[in-house]
């Protein structure tokens, strides 16, 4: 994983000591609270519905064990509201019909962006967090405001077997150069990028504001497609192709003509037609005739200031150091275990690595009683653990929520699996239904309409049989709390969103949304089946909707050696029966218990 150099750690602690400062003059009546607001921002702190939410960037989703083991103690140590607080905010809970799970405090939470989030921490105690972040090179810068926020990438970046080129070198020039950018501190909107080297898209580039993909031409060299003004929220739009091939060492000229063109005509008067996505869709070719005028003033006129030389590349690429081997362990190899549950899991949680002796490893947080993506303190350490003990002291974050460890021996699996077990952390359902995406929703953001967590809980209380999913067999199921997208409702092959329906708490549920992997075929939004559903009804809608997929999907002797998935039902047979099936599962009865 990338090591920081010594001017990135001062930089980070500096910063740091920024916050310490404005924090006090807060504290003392010298900053008003509309001037601390941005600046607390810039380092990721908001103030969500009870209390102060930190938002702390994990670049391109990768971590360390020893990060890990700070931000448990950041959950432990900090995480911790007063009691009068956290006894309010239970009892307003309380008073709302249908029970999310108790709110918890003491936990980080894994985002869809492969940032970790904290619910609880004081303000008063922000400075006291940040130098503690600092200490492990981690911060929350860009994790807020309008600015060109954390740079993600493929989980499997730098192992997988189907890479082409390494993303993780560029998504780290091009986080070093967005990093405080005079010019793109303040845009019209947030400003997302995600970046791919592999022939698959684990990364869903086609729904950001610039998705890049690394590919390599008939000559062999190195290039990028680009894609821009792809987003979800209000309107969901895929990016739209502007270039096949742009040469890498062009990326950051041309992404700053991507950048300035939208700064310069981005739409400041509308919140909700700000984004790149709208300019993109509204202006079409005039939007990237004007980005190319622009790349070309830069290239031309200005001598291509962000033109990447060898020297560079390989400078950033030097700080990428795969981590070392451990000693020859003593473990018998038991990867072959005739162990049903062990088999299993590998089956499900384990993936191919580019070195055979190798293996990728899905620890999953998605299990009963916590929110998907919630990992307690405790969980925290323990995963910190593992990391360290199996796979190099390095991890990834996901943008499902979950957590990949990317170098574990394949001799080592089977005790890696016992231990994981142990801790709640093994079950085998990476990819099935109850492996769902969801946001905090209204139990903890204040923007959401309706809360994500009650939901996802019925969900997956209903859905604990390992046969039963085994059978349903891959499904992407996405729960948002709000229209601002947190849960990526819109490329859930299922999705749902929760709507408010004066004061009520409703959800909306989508069909047919595609990320962009080899599963779920071209990225696309789904498409609502109706009007919107109660809270109680969502579980029955739901199962109603999987029991017509048994029912109409093809057998494997008819598609190709397995039982046709869920999303290529749908796609073959059309929306209509399925929204039969959803709509006529209403029900009068008494909201989630």
């Amino acid at each position: 994983m990338y090591q920081y150099t010594e001017f990135d750690r001062q930089f980070v602690k500096l910063r740091a000591a920024q916050h310490r400062d404005q924090l006090e003059r807060w504290q003392k009546g010298q900053l008003a609270d509309d001037e601390f607001r941005p600046l607390r921002l810039q380092n990721g702190w908001y103030v969500q519905r009870y209390a102060p939410m930190l938002r702390v960037a994990v670049p391109y989703g990768e971590i360390s064990s020893k990060q890990l083991s700070v931000l448990a103690q950041i959950a432990k140590e900090y995480d911790q509201p007063n009691a009068e607080l956290f006894a309010k905010a239970q009892a307003q809970q309380d008073l709302l019909p249908g029970k999310s799970p108790r709110l918890i405090k003491g936990y980080g939470h894994f985002t869809t962006r492969q940032n970790v989030q904290f619910n609880w921490i004081p303000l008063d105690k922000s400075a006291d967090v940040m130098d503690l972040l600092a200490t492990v090179d981690m911060h929350g810068i860009q994790t807020s405001g309008n600015c060109i926020r954390n740079i993600t990438t493929d989980e499997l970046a730098g192992v997988a077997v189907d890479e082409v080129v390494d993303p993780r070198p560029y998504a780290e020039i091009l986080r070093q150069w967005s990093t405080l950018h005079p010019e793109f501190a303040f845009l019209p909107r947030k400003f997302k990028i995600a970046i791919t080297g592999a022939t698959e898209d684990r990364a869903a580039i086609g729904w950001h504001d610039v998705g890049l993909q690394l590919v390599k031409n008939a000559a062999g060299e190195i290039g990028f497609k680009v894609w821009v003004g792809g987003g979800m929220g209000r309107t969901p739009i895929i990016g739209t192709l502007v270039r096949e091939f742009l040469p890498w060492q062009q990326i950051m000229n041309y992404l700053e003509a991507v950048v300035r063109v939208y700064n310069r005509w981005g739409r400041r008067d509308n919140l909700y037609k700000a984004r790149i996505k709208i300019l993109v869709k509204a202006e079409g070719q005039r939007y990237i005739d004007e980005v190319e005028a622009e790349f070309n003033d830069v290239v031309h006129k200005d001598g291509g200031p962000h033109t990447i030389t060898q020297a560079e590349f390989d400078r950033v690429a030097a700080c990428f150091v795969e981590p070392p081997a451990p000693a020859s362990s003593d473990s018998a190899v038991k990867s072959n275990s005739e162990d049903p549950a062990f088999q299993r899991w590998v089956h499900q949680n384990v993936v191919a690595h580019k070195n055979p002796s190798l293996r990728a490893v899905t620890l999953s947080f998605k299990r009963l009683g916590l929110a998907p993506g919630d990992a307690t303190a405790e969980q925290l350490e323990a995963s910190a653990q593992l990391v360290a003990k199996y796979s190099r002291g390095e991890a990834r974050v996901t943008h499902s929520q979950n957590l990949v460890l990317p170098w574990v021996p394949e001799n080592q699996l089977f005790d890696l699996w016992q231990e994981a077990k142990s801790l709640g952390l093994a079950s085998p359902n990476i990819g099935l239904l109850n492996d769902m995406i969801a946001c905090p929703g209204g139990d903890y953001c204040a923007l959401a309409n309706a809360r994500a967590i009650p939901v996802a809980a019925a969900i997956s209380e209903r859905y604990q049989d390992l046969d039963e999913l085994d059978d349903l067999g891959p499904i992407d199921l996405h729960i948002s709390g709000c229209i601002n997208s947190c849960g990526h409702h819109h490329s859930g092959h299922i999705g749902i969103l929760g709507v408010d329906k004066d004061g009520k708490e409703w959800y909306q549920v989508t069909l047919g949304g595609s990320d962009g992997s080899n599963l779920s075929g071209a990225a696309g939004p789904g498409k609502v089946v109706g009007p919107s559903f109660s809270a109680a009804e969502v579980p029955g809608v739901i199962e109603a909707v999987l029991n017509k997929y048994l029912e109409l999907r093809l057998p494997s002797q008819e598609a190709k050696g397995r039982a046709e998935h869920f999303i290529e039902t749908l796609r073959r047979v059309g929306q209509d029966p399925f929204k039969q099936v959803a709509n006529a599962a209403r029900h009068p009865e008494p909201e989630l218990a």
